[in-house]
């Protein structure tokens, strides 16, 4: 109890700092999801067509997953520096994956018959896409958003560490310092941002799945 006592007054004494910090882990975050998406979701509909170039390319990208974003951080370092560009690169290769992998598994999952009617229907290719397949698949796409928002939005933290600012100032000083009320001055807020990310988009999701399925 004397910890959080000590957590929220901290927290009161530096307020600005504080929003400054929340500010700069969710614009990191929030646009590392971004470029994910923008960049993962034509890939994936594009491999959904080309079975033996999904398999090859899912690979790839899953193995990124094995690299801990850590490492990534300080490969960048050489090339990029310290700050906002390392950390938003290590972020977006990290949400890469789950965005990618769940669009090619969802549109690879809408049943044929269901396809093969709306063409029957006298549908064009690009129809199909965007009336049928896109809508069917769109359930799977969110979870992978949400799994990898959940884990950019965790793993940001991180980014204190190359000095590109966030709520894992407050780690590194607590942790730095001894302090762990500090630490959680930091952590918590990050806990309860993942969390809220989960649950509003685990929401969408099951808005969004057909009834049945």
């Amino acid at each position: 109890m004397q910890i959080l006592l000590g957590a929220y007054s901290y927290f009161l004494a530096r307020q600005p700092a504080f929003w400054r910090a929340a500010g700069q882990h969710l614009t990191l975050s929030l646009t590392a999801l971004l470029i994910s998406v923008v960049i993962a979701v034509p890939l994936g509909i594009w491999i959904a067509r080309r079975a033996q170039v999904a398999q090859v390319v899912i690979n790839v990208f899953g193995a990124l997953r094995l690299i801990p974003s850590l490492a990534v951080l300080f490969l960048a370092l050489p090339y990029f520096g310290t700050g906002f560009r390392p950390a938003l690169l290590a972020l977006t290769i990290l949400a890469f994956p789950p965005v990618l992998i769940n669009t090619y598994a969802g549109l690879h999952s809408v049943d044929r018959a269901v396809i093969e009617a709306a063409y029957g229907m006298g549908m064009e290719v690009r129809e199909v896409l965007r009336q049928v397949e896109l809508p069917l698949a769109l359930p799977a796409m969110i979870a992978g958003i949400r799994v990898a928002a959940v884990e950019v939005i965790a793993s940001a933290t991180l980014a204190a560490f190359i000095a590109a600012g966030g709520l894992g100032q407050f780690v590194y000083t607590g942790y730095t310092l001894n302090r762990p009320e500090v630490m959680l001055v930091g952590a918590v807020p990050v806990a309860l941002l993942a969390l809220a990310a989960e649950v509003l988009l685990g929401g969408v999701q099951r808005m969004l799945r057909v009834p049945g399925t």
